[in-house]
């Protein structure tokens, strides 16, 4: 399974949220900027971080994908 950070993206372009404004929102590094836009794993105390930052559940932010999916698109 593979994991998915478009909704957080979508998010932080309808609010207008720069990766600076979640990185001090959320006190998040910049390596974890890396990880979403590089679509890899983040700790689950970073989803916190994120969620609390941005009002929202970890269902807003990220969605799990099979990896047939994944593959194909």
């Amino acid at each position: 399974m593979a994991v998915s950070y478009k909704r957080l993206l979508h998010m932080m372009i309808g609010n207008d949220i720069s990766n600076q404004d979640l990185m001090r929102d959320a006190k998040i590094s910049a390596n974890i900027i890396t990880k979403i836009r590089n679509v890899q794993y983040m700790a689950l105390d970073e989803v916190e971080n994120i969620c609390m930052a941005l009002d929202c559940t970890p269902n807003d932010i990220l969605e799990f994908i099979p990896e047939e999916e994944k593959k194909r698109g």
